[in-house]
């Protein structure tokens, strides 16, 4: 039996890439409360590796109101329905111009699911090739730039790799390569 139950839902705000709800619930002690809910579709994010360095990408994020490093990622609200790694593939080709030869799963990232509904696949990007971007309108800002293992991990210990999705997702890569060890 769930802890929370659902008494009621509305939508409060919808676009092409969100819906906000708030439900009101009942807890497992008869308590009434209330849950704003975030729903989005899911998100591929790719770490692209050429065995020495990492492909990142930097962009302006409005909310924050600062350019941010990270891992391409993304989702695709048209294409909802979309195998996990077509999206990866996807948003690699997109962000960075990258094709890659191969691409493993490494894992799964619930984004904030303290109010989110949106849960990405992490894949790890191999035999890379190079090519042209293929950024949307929203992405006009962005620029991608080659990283070694040691600049990103200094980047995550010294702030300028804040994204959550991108540190969880190099997490995967390192539990990953430890087992593969």
């Amino acid at each position: 039996m769930d802890p929370i139950e659902s008494v009621s839902s509305r939508e409060v705000y919808r676009n092409a890439w969100m819906i906000v709800r708030e439900d009101r619930i009942r807890r497992a002690d008869g308590s009434a409360g209330i849950y704003g809910v975030v729903e989005k579709p899911a998100y591929a994010l790719v770490i692209p590796f050429d065995g020495d360095r990492f492909r990142l990408v930097e962009q302006f994020r409005y909310p924050l109101g600062m350019r941010r490093w990270e891992f391409p990622q993304g989702t695709a609200p048209d294409r909802a329905d979309a195998e996990p790694g077509e999206l990866a593939a996807r948003e690699l080709r997109e962000e960075t111009g990258l094709r890659a030869g191969s691409m493993v799963e490494l894992g799964l990232i619930d984004c904030a699911p303290g109010f989110v509904s949106q849960r990405g696949r992490v894949f790890l990007a191999t035999e890379l090739t190079e090519g042209e971007p293929e950024r949307e309108t929203e992405e006009q800002d962005m620029r991608s730039a080659w990283f070694s293992r040691a600049e990103v991990e200094k980047m995550i210990s010294t702030g300028m790799i804040t994204d959550s999705q991108s540190i969880a997702a190099y997490a995967h890569l390192l539990l990953y390569e430890r087992d593969k060890a």
